[in-house]
């Protein structure tokens, strides 16, 4: 008799367990979405602002935005921040893709609003990046990057280095809370 409440008892666990495991599901894929959503959204936007600027000013004057503390201009960056690493466009290419990979592995098992926009912006940005390395001149795997945000005194950005780095300072802030992607809590 004990062992059959032991069988019933296991069995009704393992239900509550089913029972539990489809509520969960939805929350997850929800985050996902958002993740997903949000690298489109930073995506496009640094999609169609390269598309502007190499229409509109390439091969023109840098345009002032704030006198000489912020200017628009074009230059294509074969390198990393700061156009260190101009040799390296081969491997910045597959540093982006495997961020690529490592997000989307990430995503289930992602339970946490916050860590979706996070891994969203590194992802939109990481993909923004990749696309001109793959397709913009001098060639595939080699392109150089648009860059065009050029602050006074540093280094000439875009809005994919952007989401990029918003998503990393979201990172930094969301470890030191004790906040992991799966939604649990660590109070080291």
């Amino acid at each position: 008799m004990a062992e059959a409440e032991r069988t019933i008892g296991t069995s009704d666990s393992a239900g509550a367990d089913e029972a539990a495991a489809p509520a969960e599901q939805p929350r997850g894929r929800r985050k996902i979405a958002v993740l997903f959503g949000v690298a489109v959204v930073a995506y496009v936007i640094d999609l169609v602002s390269k598309m502007i600027v190499v229409a509109k000013l390439e091969h023109h004057e840098p345009i002032k935005i704030i006198g000489d503390l912020l200017k628009f201009a074009a230059v294509r960056n074969p390198g990393a921040a700061f156009g260190m690493g101009e040799a390296f466009t081969v491997i910045f290419t597959c540093i982006a893709a495997a961020v690529i990979i490592v997000i989307a592995r990430l995503a289930r098992k992602l339970y946490s609003l916050p860590w979706a926009i996070a891994l969203g912006l590194l992802l939109g940005g990481a993909l923004g990046n990749l696309t001109d390395r793959i397709f913009r001149a001098p060639g595939v795997f080699k392109g150089a990057v648009v860059d065009f945000i050029a602050p006074a005194h540093f280094a000439v950005f875009n809005l994919a280095d952007s989401a990029i780095v918003c998503g990393g300072f979201l990172i930094v802030i969301l470890s030191f809370r004790g906040l992991d992607p799966d939604g649990t809590v660590h109070k080291d």
